[in-house]
């Protein structure tokens, strides 16, 4: 994303134009959207009703998201400018005369509104460091009131007591809902748009399979997906059956097209009853469960749960793996594949990221910080939350036991045997029998010749031996594992570690494998693949 043509936008809207519309109908209250992208089961937008009979919607372009400082791909922009339009349409469909567009620091345009007599009600959201900052300073400023709602425990000593109970009643309650005719929607005319902002800001997206923002098809995947639900645990861990067989909701979630609360209440009363049923309303608690996460602790996004672990691999940091990671030319099949269906096509599905995690981690033996930046980058349904956490629990970097190596091998075997996902994302490898696309390095040199596929030359070799790099790795973290779980023991780590049973179960954790002057040995908690339900 590199800056448009045209002159860099402006701080808008001017003051004269929120001044006059605060003369002309007198002041109400601002309903600051950020990430919850919708007007159904909208907690900030119901309070705003409840209390005014006046209310403007607003979404600030913050440059701080664009640019060079930016870290989403410019498919992701795209989607998000897909979900303002349709925002836009939403509000103009009850009568209203949509939503105002404004563009700079948000603070410096809130205060406008506020200066002028305006009240500013936001939907609290877990963010990080950047969004935790923005928003206290906008509470302590200028009064900006947010308004929970997502489900998510705030101003608890233990939030995780009783967590699951608490979730789940939050999931039966009745959506916030507001009546359209019970309070004038305005809005205020500026010269920002999406479109203008896409071109000052030079978004221009490559990738492909894209999906459309905005509610209108997030709703339209969410009734197709719930009618073919029971299809859905033989489609999660195959990349090619995953692209059509799981939700394909992550986006719209993360946007907030659609909340947590309504996707579980289409499922709960219109989808067939089934292994499916059960396996996805899951998914929809552990989607609050790591974004609890992320509430309880921001440091998710750049420090190690577990301060053993800080700074794990940054010696051995190797610019040259990390590329042929991020460019797909690791000389594993799978991992290639996986990396250049990621940057082509903003996503991958769960089993599949958390390979190229373990790779990148557990054999190439790279810092996790770069790798899970580069994911965060590309995926269109970047979730901080969601991507930094599910990077350091793959990684293993919170201390307890059971860690997840992944061999790319037999994924290949396993969820690619006939090689189609293989052959689609490395042509390279499209003539070699799928026999050998596991592993094309050790392919019989007459084979080569025969389908004229050179291995070190048409294909890399691998960039590192998988079982040396394997064994290496499990003996450098088996040597501090026992100081790690005990770690888990100290208050404060096992807070931040927000294990789904608590701070107890972190001391349990301290208590049956905590040693801190001693080592684990050689074996740090198993390295069995697990089943999909077991990670994270």
């Amino acid at each position: 994303m590199t800056p448009g043509d045209d002159a860099p936008l402006p701080t808008a809207p001017h003051a004269e134009a929120v001044q006059s519309a605060s003369t002309a109908g007198g002041s109400g209250t601002i309903v600051w959207h950020r990430d919850d992208l919708r007007i159904g089961d909208n907690p900030g937008l119901a309070a705003a009703a409840a209390e005014t009979d006046r209310v403007l919607p607003l979404f600030v372009f913050d440059p701080a998201f664009y640019g060079e400082r930016g870290m989403a791909c410019d498919a992701r922009i795209e989607f998000l400018h897909d979900c303002l339009r349709d925002l836009d349409r939403q509000y103009r469909d009850v009568g209203g005369a949509g939503l105002t567009y404004a563009h700079g620091d948000p603070l410096d345009v809130l205060a406008q509104f506020v200066d002028a007599g305006w009240d500013v009600v936001a939907t609290a959201t877990a963010s990080g460091r950047y969004g935790r900052r923005r928003d206290d300073r906008a509470r302590e400023r200028l009064g900006v009131r947010f308004v929970a709602g997502d489900g998510l425990v705030r101003n608890a000593d233990r939030p995780r007591e009783n967590w699951s109970d608490h979730v789940e009643s939050w999931l039966a309650a009745d959506p916030f809902d507001w009546d359209p005719r019970s309070v004038a929607i305005e809005r205020v005319e500026t010269p920002v748009d999406p479109d203008r902002v896409s071109d000052a800001y030079g978004v221009d997206s490559a990738k492909t399979q894209v999906p459309t923002g905005g509610r209108g098809p997030a709703r339209e995947r969410l009734r197709a997906f719930a009618e073919e639900i029971a299809a859905y645990p033989g489609s999660i861990s195959s990349p090619l059956d995953a692209r059509e067989g799981t939700s394909g909701l992550s986006p719209y979630l993360r946007f907030g097209c659609l909340s947590v609360r309504e996707v579980h209440r289409h499922v709960d009363e219109r989808a067939p009853n089934g292994r499916g049923k059960s396996m996805f309303v899951s998914r929809l608690f552990w989607n609050r469960h790591y974004t609890q996460k992320l509430l309880d602790w921001p440091g998710w996004l750049d420090r190690a749960v577990n301060p053993v672990y800080e700074g794990f691999n940054r010696d051995r940091h190797d610019p040259d793996l990390v590329a042929a990671w991020k460019d797909g030319e690791t000389g594993f099949p799978m991992v290639d594949a996986s990396m250049r269906c990621l940057r082509e096509t903003g996503w991958l599905n769960f089993r599949m990221r958390a390979l190229c995690a373990s790779v990148y981690f557990h054999v190439l033996q790279q810092p996790w910080r770069i790798g899970a930046d580069h994911f965060y980058e590309h995926l269109i349904d970047g979730d901080a939350a969601i991507n930094y956490t599910q990077w350091q629990s793959q990684c293993g970097l919170i201390g307890r036991p059971g860690l997840r190596l992944y061999d790319p091998r037999k994924q290949v075997r396993d969820q690619d045997p006939d090689g189609e996902f293989v052959r689609r994302w490395v042509p390279e490898l499209e003539p070699l029998p799928s026999v050998h696309l596991d592993a094309p390095e050790k392919t019989p040199l007459a084979v080569q010749r025969e389908v004229g596929v050179r291995i070190g030359e048409t294909y890399p070799y691998p960039v590192v031996d998988y079982e040396a790099a394997r064994s290496e790795f499990r003996r450098r973290y088996g040597a501090v594992f026992d100081a790690a779980a005990a770690r888990l023991g100290d208050e404060e780590i096992a807070r931040r570690a927000s294990l789904s049973g608590g701070v107890e179960a972190a001391r349990s954790i301290a208590a049956d494998r905590g040693d801190p002057d001693g080592a684990a040995g050689d074996d740090a908690g198993g390295t069995a693949q697990t089943g999909l339900d077991d990670f994270g």
